[in-house]
């Protein structure tokens, strides 16, 4: 019953007043229902269904970041939208996720603590249908060092300092690169063929590589 009512417009659903625990039980009781992305903070619930849109430019990105790791032959750990929770306090799944310079204190791991574990270097946020943030202060909370945001115009690469997001040209996990350049990328989306749009990407990253790193 809940998950027929959720899954209808709009496609964000804002609750507040909501406990800890009845956040655990939705992520339990709509796990065969992974197309909502929920978000918790601090007593506010945020459900999202997310649009076609919304995935593209998510999986985008996402290919962007492995392309610079393939060929800056940098090892990472894509977790894509895993949940990641701050006890009692918040949780979310991000668009896209790496573990990239603490891949190793979680690799090969099947369960991610974050009291023990730490977050993943870098998240991915895509803002076509909704503020990613509101979802700052969560990443925030666990330590996230990087997120890039895009709203469908603007890219930007976020870092964390003094427990606030700042937006900056250079990327912690990928440095050296104007990477701020994404968004030119990104403006092709619907103009250019998935992979056409990867490989030109691809040849960019490659020019910058030997431009700055040679």
């Amino acid at each position: 019953m809940i998950t027929n009512t959720l899954i209808q417009p709009p496609e964000i659903i804002h609750l507040s007043g909501i406990s800890w625990q009845t956040y655990e039980n939705l992520l339990t009781e709509l796990s065969n229902s992974r197309r909502l992305r929920l978000t918790y903070n601090r007593g506010t619930l945020e459900i999202m269904v997310p649009s076609p849109e919304h995935e593209r430019y998510k999986e985008i990105v996402g290919r962007f970041v492995e392309t610079l790791a393939e060929e800056l032959e940098v090892s990472i750990d894509p977790l894509g939208s895993t949940t990641f929770k701050y006890p009692e306090l918040s949780g979310a799944e991000p668009d896209k996720c790496f573990y990239i310079r603490n891949l190793n204190a979680v690799k090969g791991k099947k369960r991610i603590n974050l009291q023990q574990d730490p977050p993943p270097d870098l998240v991915v946020e895509i803002d076509i249908t909704s503020s990613s943030k509101n979802r700052f202060q969560v990443y925030g909370d666990m330590g996230v060092p990087e997120i890039w945001r895009y709203d469908g115009i603007i890219f930007t690469i976020n870092i964390l300092q003094d427990d606030k997001y700042i937006a900056v040209d250079q990327s912690l996990a990928f440095p050296n690169l104007p990477l701020t350049e994404i968004a030119n990328f990104l403006q092709q989306v619907g103009q250019k063929d998935y992979l056409e749009l990867v490989s030109d990407f691809r040849n960019w990253v490659k020019s910058q590589i030997q431009r700055n790193y040679k």
